[in-house]
């Protein structure tokens, strides 16, 4: 992108207890200058604090059986799904969508992230299972500036680099002209947060502009546009690890959905952290 030219930093995969302030210290020494911005994989982060659920452990209620056998099947399968201008083949996995996986998929989304999340075709209110193994799904952060802030000031005391530090997530901000807006809660200031999977379908059909979403921004002031550019980059370069959706991943290993395992991640490459630089 104009302006801006990035570095994918590769590290190991991060599992849950990892201490992440350590792995970032590690992988961005030698690395980040004065001015850089360092931004770093809410997923990754959140994975590390344990912020993870396993829903094999979960029981679903008549509601998430609904949802997983009635919306995403048919709605999802045969309208929405076209509507947002799905390929065919996600579409397919739609109209096959795992009723048993998938019901406790939703009750997770039900408790954490009520209903207009829930309805969501994946990433329910920024709830995630890619790159996890098993029936692991991470959460989404609750304090991601307070974090942000922690690892801008863990690379000053121990770097003496005065860097920017962003948390951003994979799930899109949609950008109609000067407003910015995307389904999953407690993005960055200036971007709105409503509609679950209204926001979604509007974004998609009306083919507005769709960009990773910032969480947090610490060390300057920048524009929320300036945000949504860096994000973006460093989406575009950090690339999918092992893949965009579950069935992506499962495909990618030929296991069932939910027997991807922790050995199997670990042999993929993973870019948690993208330094990204002004070219100015």
């Amino acid at each position: 992108m104009a302006g801006y030219k990035a570095l994918a930093v590769v590290t190991g995969y991060w599992r849950p207890n990892e201490d992440c302030m350590e792995e970032i210290i590690k992988h961005v020494s030698g690395k980040v200058a004065d001015g850089d911005f360092v931004v770093v994989s809410e997923k990754a982060i959140s994975t590390t604090l344990n912020n993870v659920v396993d829903e094999s452990k979960v029981k679903p209620s008549a509601n998430a059986k609904l949802i997983a056998k009635f919306w995403m099947r048919i709605v999802w399968g045969y309208f929405l799904g076209r509507l947002c201008r799905f390929s065919q083949k996600l579409l397919q996995n739609l109209q096959n969508y795992p009723l048993e996986a998938g019901s406790r998929h939703k009750q997770v989304a039900l408790q954490y992230a009520g209903l207009f999340q829930a309805l969501m075709f994946g990433s329910e209110g920024g709830i995630d299972g890619s790159n996890l193994p098993y029936s692991y799904v991470s959460l989404p952060l609750e304090n991601a500036e307070e974090i942000a802030e922690k690892i801008r000031r863990e690379i000053l005391l121990r770097l003496r680099k005065k860097v920017f530090v962003v948390i951003s997530d994979t799930d899109k901000t949609y950008s109609f002209r000067n407003f910015h807006f995307t389904p999953r809660p407690k993005p960055l200031k200036g971007i709105y947060s409503f509609g679950g999977f209204v926001a979604y379908v509007v974004g998609r059909f009306f083919r507005f502009k769709r960009r990773a979403t910032p969480l947090a921004v610490v060390g300057c002031k920048i524009s929320v546009e300036q945000a949504l550019q860096i994000a973006e980059l460093a989406n575009r370069v950090r690339g999918f690890g092992a893949g965009r959706t579950v069935w992506d991943m499962a495909e990618k290993f030929n296991v069932g959905l939910t027997d991807v395992s922790w050995e199997m991640l670990e042999t993929v490459k993973h870019k948690p952290i993208v330094i990204v630089r002004s070219k100015r």
